[in-house]
């Protein structure tokens, strides 16, 4: 974690995963599968939960999904996927939670957004059966406000108090203190009715960055529970990940933040898994977790005309992706280690010495040779056809001799070679 400390908050327990205090951020994601398609929801789970995700939410929106909740959850156990599964609810949710006992039971926490179950008008028995529900069952609540579904009742009345002021408040800052009026006060809804403090985790979804930094700082400042953070709809590709990355950046570094997803609408047919990838590699970037082995490679410019560099670059990173599922298990600590690959003399040495392992490949004109760096000493210099094969070798040298069980130390590695 970088020198701002987290925020305090209690702890919730989802399942296996631990929340908030002093427990790591965790990644989450969502399917965009019919969750009645018990194989198709359990594929993609289990390829959402190998990639990466701590905690996966599945639709359970009518009778079809909550029947096949408990299916998937044994589908999912029987292929050695141990990842908690969250259901998400709205509108009915007090009724197949009711109606279906096993579907509650198995999932490991409940979303309920409190604009679309009854809080807030006549009488909120929807809401109190949810919460009553997770009671029963010993289940955490995510209480999720979405400024898309916001509570109309608790909105209209504060923007009527608003236009009543000498001085009133611009709508947008209305509409923020709407979002966090309508988690607490269904937080502490929920409490009434049952579910301990350390059973609710709250989040209030924008789909604007600068909204988004603004309504988690109004939250942080006003309670203890946990926060989820991620924008409701961050958008496609490029423009999806940058703003997740410029929304939740500023929270994080703040200390604020539990929870991440990262909403990225895939391709036809595209990766779910892309989801989890950005928000591993946000968490990453900014030194707070570590998932993956990372490379630098330069962008390249006039000095190197040649498109080796970039080959190499994505076949290492590649590689390290294929590779970790197994050197997670069997490498304690590899996801630390750090690669660069270069594409020319004028700053690949440098870089190379200051990562764990570096290249420096030749640049336009330059003697055709690759001098390899390890922990910051020249280990050997590559030349010919087999640049990436012998490269390769090193890699997979260093990570065996650095964190497998009979670990050894740089000046060994050089020996080898």
């Amino acid at each position: 974690m970088p020198d701002t400390q987290r925020r305090k908050t209690v702890t919730v327990n989802i399942g296996k995963v631990r929340v908030g205090s002093d427990a790591p951020v965790v990644v989450q994601s969502m399917t965009n599968t019919d969750t009645a398609d018990v194989q198709s929801t359990i594929q993609q789970v289990a390829a959402l939960a190998t990639a990466g995700s701590e905690l996966v939410r599945v639709t359970v929106n009518n009778d079809a999904a909550a029947k096949a909740v408990p299916a998937i959850v044994e589908g999912l156990a029987k292929l050695g996927i141990d990842v908690p599964i969250v259901g998400d609810f709205h509108y009915n949710g007090h009724q197949l939670l009711k109606k279906y006992p096993d579907c509650a039971q198995a999932l490991a926490k409940y979303r309920i957004n409190p604009g679309n179950v009854s809080i807030g008008r006549k009488d909120d028995d929807n809401f109190r059966t949810m919460v009553e529900c997770a009671v029963e069952n010993n289940k955490p609540v995510r209480i999720g406000v979405n400024w898309g579904s916001l509570d109309q009742a608790l909105l209209t009345r504060l923007m009527d108090e608003n236009s009543r002021l000498a001085d009133p408040l611009p709508a947008r800052s209305v509409m923020l203190e709407a979002m966090c009026r309508s988690a607490l006060d269904s937080a502490a809804a929920a409490e009434k009715y049952g579910l301990g403090h350390n059973k609710i985790i709250i989040s209030a979804k924008v789909s604007g960055v600068l909204d988004l930094i603004d309504v988690y700082r109004m939250l942080a400042a006003r309670c203890d529970y946990p926060l989820h953070l991620g924008l409701t709809e961050a958008g496609m590709g490029m423009k999806g990940i940058v703003a997740s990355t410029a929304g939740l950046a500023p929270l994080l570094l703040d200390g604020i933040g539990d929870t991440i997803r990262v909403s990225l609408t895939p391709k036809p047919g595209g990766d779910r898994t892309e989801e989890v990838l950005t928000a591993q590699q946000i968490l990453q970037s900014l030194s707070i977790r570590s998932f993956t082995p990372q490379v630098t490679a330069c962008p390249g410019c006039g000095r190197t005309t040649s498109t080796f560099f970039q080959e190499l670059a994505q076949q290492i990173q590649d590689y390290l992706r294929d590779s970790m599922p197994v050197w997670r298990q069997t490498y304690p600590g590899v996801e630390e280690l750090k690669l660069a690959v270069m594409g020319c003399v004028v700053n690949g040495p440098g870089e190379s010495k200051h990562a764990n392992i570096g290249i420096s490949l030749p640049g336009t004109f330059e003697e055709p040779k690759a001098p390899v760096y390890v922990d910051g000493r020249l280990l050997t210099t590559l030349r010919g056809d087999t640049i990436v094969a012998d490269f390769q070798k090193i890699l997979d040298d260093y990570v065996r001799t650095r964190y497998g069980s009979g670990a050894t130390t740089p000046e060994q590695l050089v020996e080898v070679h």
